[in-house]
């Protein structure tokens, strides 16, 4: 099977595996070894499948505004939790790609690394489960249900044309087509030193 083969399946079960509760706060099972990459990818789509349900709860026009302030706290940590995560997941394919030097000469780099793009894919499959749920309601009109089946076969072409990117771009690692670069993300908003809101408040 191809890396994306792989990582598909185990985001598919992560997103099932969410919705068997369906709660922000159910506590992750995690089904994979330890430190395996494949644990990485679980870990990776569960912490985005409960950031999705966050970013839904926030947009409640009714919600009490200090719960509001709470919620969107703890999606900057969530996201800050994704960079992390996928600056993991880029460590894994730098090593397995000795670095970048095994490339060719004349090798190229590509415009995001691996980790970064099966950040989309993750994304992408609970854009297509949720979508799916759409498609099956009975409480819409088929007007809708017909506009989301379009949108559905929209996004299972991407979950093709993605994957099937991600895995040309491993193989031309593996071949020394191109050459691997890790681009750090150097978020600043949760960093103390760099925030200007948050230092000025330790003066």
């Amino acid at each position: 099977m191809t890396f994306t083969g792989t990582a598909n399946e185990i985001f598919r079960r992560s997103i099932r595996d969410y919705h068997v509760h369906d709660d922000v706060d159910a506590p992750i099972n995690n089904p994979y070894e330890v430190r395996s990459i494949e644990y990485y990818l679980y870990l990776k789509n569960w912490i985005d499948t409960v950031q999705w349900h966050l970013e839904d709860i926030i947009r409640d026009p009714e919600i009490d505004p200090v719960a509001a302030l709470a919620l969107k706290r703890r999606i900057d940590r969530s996201n800050q939790e994704r960079t992390d995560l996928v600056e993991l997941i880029d460590s894994y394919f730098w090593e397995k790609y000795n670095g970048g030097r095994n490339a060719l000469p004349g090798a190229v780099i590509n415009t995001e690394s691996p980790a970064w793009a099966i950040d989309r894919l993750s994304i992408l499959q609970l854009k297509i489960y949720h979508m799916r749920i759409e498609v099956e309601r009975t409480d819409c009109t088929e007007e809708h249900r017909e506009a989301c089946r379009a949108k559905l076969n929209v996004l299972l072409e991407q979950e093709r044309d993605l994957s099937a990117a991600i895995d040309t771009l491993l193989e031309d690692y593996e071949a020394g087509r191109r050459v691997m670069k890790v681009y750090k993300q150097m978020k600043m908003y949760n960093d103390p030193a760099l925030n200007p809101v948050l230092y000025a408040s330790k003066g």
